[in-house]
């Protein structure tokens, strides 16, 4: 129940993800994207598991010419899976070098979308197929671009 009328139903996103190698995956999501550990949490059976602090989520839901097209214009060719995940970041190009040097395999560079961000798609750790971006316009600017208002 909300605590207030004008609560969210909703508070937060928590994506789980199964992690065969679960420290090369909390390295790599913690250590080198740089999510900072919220909690961690084991139990004597071997179960272990970390919540990290990915900043604020939202889910977005896209119809399946949507997919194509952002896998058109990120990559070229469709090779997203039905779930990709996606961390907006300062700097794409550095940090799509840095999650490469870690074991990330780049399927496709950074790459000028025509809604004004700078997107690099990455096959990564816990088998997760990733996007990172980085925003070059802000939300005002892109709302002009055609195909690009609110509904």
């Amino acid at each position: 129940m909300n605590d207030h009328p004008d609560a969210p139903a909703v508070r937060q996103l928590r994506l789980v993800v199964e992690a065969e190698d679960y420290e090369a995956a909390l390295t790599f999501y913690r250590d080198v994207l740089g999510l900072p550990e919220e909690a961690a949490y084991s139990s004597g059976d071997g179960a272990r598991v970390a919540i990290l602090d990915a900043g604020r989520a939202t889910l977005e839901i896209a119809n399946p010419a949507q997919k194509k097209m952002i896998d058109d214009v990120e990559v070229g060719r469709q090779v997203a899976p039905k779930l990709r995940v996606a961390f907006e970041v300062a700097d794409s190009r550095e940090t799509t070098a840095r999650l490469v040097s870690a074991g990330a395999d780049e399927v496709a560079p950074p790459t000028l979308t025509p809604w004004q961000s700078l997107n690099a798609r990455l096959d990564a750790p816990g088998g997760l197929h990733i996007t990172v971006f980085q925003e070059l316009a802000t939300p005002e600017e892109r709302e002009q671009l055609d195909g690009f208002g609110t509904s």
